[in-house]
């Protein structure tokens, strides 16, 4: 598969590619961070899978975790770092490159294109 020009193919993220994953950067780049349960049930899935995927997105440096309490109950907040919003744009912008390239391929083939 080619890029729109032509070239390379677009560079997805590997980290993100994962559907939990770019949903959790995704909701987490409109707001400064949110708490663990939120995201859970943002996410809709289990706690142990909400945490493996945050410690997953925190090695790669694109999460930061904030762990305090609130009252006497803790709590965890995670926050999108800068490296993981411009991580999220670029693969952003990759799933754009490729959703162009189908849309052209489709007009092309309308008219008998795809050789």
């Amino acid at each position: 598969m080619t890029g729109p020009t032509g070239g390379t193919p677009p560079a997805l993220d590997r980290e993100l590619h994962h559907p939990t994953r770019l949903a959790l950067a995704a909701y987490l780049s409109a707001c400064g961070e949110a708490e663990f349960a939120v995201l859970r049930d943002y996410c809709q899935v289990s706690d142990s899978t909400l945490s493996k995927t945050l410690s997953a997105l925190e090695k790669t440096g694109y999460v930061s975790i904030r762990k305090g309490y609130l009252g006497k109950r803790p709590r965890t907040w995670a926050g999108l770092t800068l490296t993981g919003r411009r991580a999220l744009a670029r693969h952003l912008a990759a799933l754009e490159d490729i959703a162009a390239t189908a849309r052209r391929a489709a007009t092309e083939a309308d008219g008998g294109g795809c050789g």
